[in-house]
């Protein structure tokens, strides 16, 4: 199939597909007229990446899934373990996201909102500071 139809069947954009086959995610078969040639595998593994992708993992993590994902005698330890790398990283963005927001209410608590030019999360933000 066309890369079109493998756009079609996975809901990547061509251009990320052909993404993914430069940096040697995917390989799929040319045909005699040069053009892209996508199997079923090619479709199930670009599947495999967009899901991957979906839950945040990057394109090395996912170079990592596939493999595992394509050893049959891995064990399920070394993939948990890269899920379980990925939850501790979502715990620390959450962290740090919760922190920004405690940081911009407080500052919107202390702005009055009204016609006056004081402000101070313009001040806050100008001091380069963290309440």
């Amino acid at each position: 199939m066309n890369i079109g139809e493998a756009s079609d069947l996975t809901g990547l954009p061509a251009k990320t597909i052909r993404y993914y086959e430069d940096i040697g995610l995917i390989k799929p078969l040319r045909a005699a007229n040069g053009y892209r040639d996508y199997d079923a595998r090619d479709v199930h593994r670009l599947a495999f990446i967009q899901r991957s992708r979906s839950l945040g993992f990057t394109i090395d993590e996912c170079r990592s899934l596939l493999s595992l994902y394509e050893d049959k005698a891995r064990a399920s330890s070394d993939v948990k373990s890269l899920a379980m790398d990925k939850v501790r990283e979502i715990d620390r963005k959450l962290k740090e996201l919760k922190s920004l927001r405690d940081t911009l209410k407080t500052l919107a608590d202390h702005c009055q909102g009204d016609d006056r030019p004081e402000c101070p999360i313009i001040d806050e933000i100008a001091r380069g500071g963290r309440v």
